[in-house]
């Protein structure tokens, strides 16, 4: 079983290919490595299915990037290795080694963006989020097992290097079951 990452997200929908905060959406000089669920800050984030906390870290900073807020991820191996990275988070509730139970709360929604800081040179992706009051968003990445990821090729959900890694899944693969679930069909995996 899987349960929706997000229980205040009324639409429970996975972004179409190409919609903003899609999976592989080409944002011009990056790819985007995940999926977004757009929800109120502050929004509880839960497990998708039980796992095990691999890690948690910082997700993006300003002291990267201008126009970020400081957020965090927690890195989850569910079942069959798949590798969830529950991201932009504005915080943890779980920590490394925790097992954790499908449905269990391990953080909640952060603002990713701050639009005070957002400049006429910040990515036309970037920019269109600020304007369209999409700053606070679940972003979650799946894996196929833990990822190799060389300095400068990925940064924020974003990867800047060439090709898609052949360890990055899409994440509506896991979605799909729990979207299914929540409109009351019975999809397997």
């Amino acid at each position: 079983m899987s349960t929706w990452p997000v229980p205040a997200d009324a639409r429970r929908r996975i972004p179409e290919p190409g919609e903003p905060g899609s999976f592989w959406e080409d944002r011009g000089d990056r790819f985007h490595c995940g999926i977004d669920i757009y929800a109120p800050a502050g929004s509880g984030v839960v497990a998708i299915e039980d796992g095990r906390v691999l890690r948690t870290g910082v997700q993006t900073d300003p002291g990267s990037v201008p126009y970020w807020n400081r957020t965090w991820y927690v890195l989850i191996e569910h079942a069959g290795g798949r590798i969830a990275r529950y991201a932009e988070l504005a915080g943890c509730s779980v920590a490394q080694g925790d097992a954790v139970r499908e449905g269990e709360q391990i953080g909640s929604i952060g603002t990713v963006i701050e639009p005070a800081r957002v400049t006429a040179a910040a990515p036309a992706y970037i920019r269109r989020l600020a304007e369209g009051s999409r700053t606070a968003m679940l972003h979650l990445e799946v894996y196929a097992r833990n990822p190799e990821m060389p300095a400068g090729s990925y940064a924020g959900g974003n990867w800047f290097g060439p090709g898609r890694p052949a360890w990055l899944l899409d994440p509506a693969v896991l979605l799909a079951v729990a979207e299914a679930r929540e409109h009351g069909t019975d999809r397997k995996e």
